[in-house]
């Protein structure tokens, strides 16, 4: 089951651009992101009018060591998704089409680019099953765990909603979140690019040339 929810256009007054969240839910809309969005544009990627700043976070990588999300990646072509390992649906789908659009660059590009997966369940999501996980989509993206209320406000501050990890009416473990992938260009390290959940493999292995050199898609 997905949660639907909406981006607010407020500070463009553009169309309103929909997203989605796995997990259970009502259908409540709320407000996810200020984006400008040009209407039937036929591109995957939405490229933001004001970028975000990338998120300060600092925390646990899969190998159990202090990550500076800000440091690690500064000046790198970074992609950065918010989700969890148990989600049935979107989050693997999302993160096997990254690794398969990845794989289809050249080694040299393959070697600059970072994706970075932030767990929206850090209670079950530890380093260890972090690990576990990313090893069999591409055990060279980062998993990040850590405390709840730090990756909730981290996420905030890119415009994705994330719920705590809750039952669903069938007693399974949901956890609720924004299915946004955010590009940050290596020239800014701004978050200039945002992409839905319908973003397809072809949609990355055709963006990700342009994203490493920091330029539009």
């Amino acid at each position: 089951m997905r949660k639907k929810t909406y981006a607010a256009a407020a500070l463009f007054a553009a169309a309103a651009l929909t997203l989605s969240a796995c997990g259970s839910g009502d259908d409540s809309n709320k407000p996810i992101a200020d984006v400008s969005v040009e209407a039937d544009s036929g591109k995957a990627a939405t490229v933001l009018d004001q970028p975000f700043e990338k998120p300060d976070l600092v925390l646990t990588d899969a190998e159990g060591k202090k990550y500076d999300l800000r440091a690690e990646t500064k000046g790198d072509p970074t992609l950065i998704y918010f989700g969890y390992t148990h989600c049935p649906d979107v989050c693997p789908l999302t993160m096997n089409n990254l690794a398969v659009a990845k794989k289809a660059l050249p080694k040299a590009e393959q070697d600059k680019l970072r994706v970075v997966f932030v767990t929206t369940d850090p209670d079950r999501d530890t380093p260890a099953a972090l690990r576990e996980w990313l090893k069999g989509i591409d055990s060279d993206f980062i998993g990040l765990t850590g405390d709840y209320a730090t990756i909730q406000a981290g996420a905030r501050t890119l415009g994705i909603s994330i719920e705590p990890t809750t039952k669903d009416k069938n007693g399974k473990l949901v956890s609720v979140h924004g299915t946004q992938v955010i590009a940050f260009s290596p020239k800014t390290d701004g978050g200039y690019v945002l992409y839905g959940e319908d973003a397809t493999v072809d949609d990355y292995i055709k963006d990700l040339p342009k994203i490493i050199k920091g330029q539009n898609p």
